[in-house]
């Protein structure tokens, strides 16, 4: 198919469309649409940025012209399921868009915000609901939405519900649906859970793949800057002042993260905002507005809030926390080299953690992406220390034997060994420790009691877990 027309789709469409300069379908499209309008479900694998929202929204558009029924109170004839607050708004100005000729009716549902009003628009019944999957359930329980007329069910972003723990509401929610609809189901890649997943919410899906699972776009020039933990946030400062940037998306692993680099790039005098998950919704769409408007040319985002960020012209993906989840890395480069455009992709690595994560990455992606070692070279060579595992209680230190300090005013000092239940008490008696001059003090320096009760052959546990 080489323009919108092909395929068919209801005149007033097709106006939407001419009128967002929408002429050649992307891959995703020209595969999907044919199949949707056919009433098949779909399974599509394809990285944001390639249309993904269009191949869904045109044919459900289409179809509810072919059959416009009144809708019920409290009810929804399509439902779009979203990972994200911004990307589930995103999704509904499209449908808004598209169907600018046919007068849709349509409601979002996000968390963030009173529900109060989201209630009363839904009173009336609406033909697009687009929602996250917490909200949608709280609806569903209070019972100010019903899910027996849904025809048609989109998941989009599939995979980053999973990793948001999404899969139970997800799961929640289709069993109330009726079983009688059309399902579409996107995926940037396809983990394990996410073919489980779609195997039991699908019916003789068709599979649609305009990428192989987590490759990366050809266009987005990828490197790799080993740096040292101490000076992460100095290194970044000096790459946003010394790269062609129009527009960075900078990534990092917490919220807390998030600030403390707005913060560190204020000292360096580079203007930056954050959005993440603490931040009001209107807080994160009043900065989402001036970073498309280039306002700002610096964002600083966690995954879960970049998720719904479709801006284009975004040169930059910068790292600054490499993440620990493979496919991760994936979703956040996807955010530069959009609609035909080139970018690039900088991940700052530092310790023996981020390396690991790393390796991991390359294996997913099967490309060895090129390093540069900009560590100091005191740093280089030198072994990196354990790392504490959170969960674990951390090592003691070990404990010296006999001069372990000197005696305290009030005498030897008793020790206590933690988690040893042999019934041991012990006195330091270091050589130093004198009786005074002219004392009749002699013999025994040190006394050490022990009493051992008889014990089944087996060494006692010293470290116990914490609860």
């Amino acid at each position: 198919m080489t323009s919108f027309q092909d395929f068919g789709l209801a005149h007033v469409i097709v106006r939407a469309l001419r009128e967002e300069n929408y002429i050649t379908p992307t891959p995703i499209q020209a595969q999907t649409i044919p199949l949707a309008l056919a009433g098949r479900d779909v399974v599509g694998i394809a990285q944001t940025g390639t249309g993904k929202t269009a191949a869904f929204a045109l044919p459900i558009l289409h179809r509810l012209l072919e059959n416009r029924t009144k809708v019920q109170p409290k009810s929804c004839r399509v439902l779009v399921l979203s990972p994200t607050r911004e990307l589930s708004g995103q999704i509904l100005d499209s449908f808004n868009a598209y169907g600018r000729h046919m007068r849709l009716s349509s409601a979002l549902a996000i968390g963030g915000v009173p529900m109060g009003r989201q209630v009363r628009s839904l009173m009336g019944g609406v033909e697009v609901l687009v929602a996250t999957p917490g909200r949608l359930l709280d609806l569903v329980q209070s019972n100010g939405l019903r899910l027996g007329q849904v025809e048609y069910l989109v998941l989009d972003e599939a995979d980053r519900m999973l990793d948001m723990g999404f899969i139970n509401d997800i799961r929640k929610i289709v069993a109330k649906l009726p079983a009688r609809r059309q399902t579409l189901f996107f995926s940037a890649t396809m983990p394990k859970d996410i073919a489980e997943l779609a195997e039991a919410m699908l019916r003789d899906p068709a599979r649609v793949a305009v990428t192989p699972p987590a490759s990366t776009a050809e266009r987005i020039i990828q490197r790799i800057i080993q740096v040292d933990h101490a000076g992460k946030a100095t290194f970044l400062a000096q790459l946003l002042k010394a790269e062609p940037i129009d527009r960075a998306l900078v990534f990092t692993r917490t919220k807390h993260g998030a600030d403390k680099v707005v913060k560190g790039l204020a000292k360096a005098g580079i203007a930056a905002n954050a959005i993440h998950g603490n931040k009001s919704q209107n807080h994160r769409e009043r900065v989402l507005n001036a970073f498309r408007s280039g306002q700002i040319r610096t964002l600083v985002a966690t995954d879960i809030a970049a998720r719904g960020i479709d801006v284009d012209g975004i040169s930059h993906v910068v790292n600054f926390d490499l993440p620990n989840v493979p496919e991760t890395y994936v979703h956040r480069i996807g955010r530069t080299a959009r609609a035909g455009a080139e970018g690039t992709a900088i991940s700052l690595v530092a310790g023996a953690e981020e390396l690991a994560y790393l390796r991991d990455i390359e294996r997913l992606i099967r490309i060895a992406l090129p390093r540069e070692d900009r560590r100091t070279p005191g740093q280089r060579d030198a072994a990196p220390a354990k790392q504490h595992r959170p969960g674990r209680p951390a090592p003691r230190p070990h404990a010296s034997r006999a001069h372990d300090g000197a005696p305290t005013a009030k005498g030897p000092r008793r020790r206590h060994r933690g988690g040893d239940k042999m019934g041991i008490a012990q006195i330091n008696s270091p050589e130093s420790h004198r009786p005074a001059h002219g004392s009749n003090t002699e013999g025994i320096q040190g006394v050490a009691f022990l009493h051992r009760e008889t014990r089944p052959n087996h060494r006692p546990n010293r470290n116990p877990q914490r609860t």
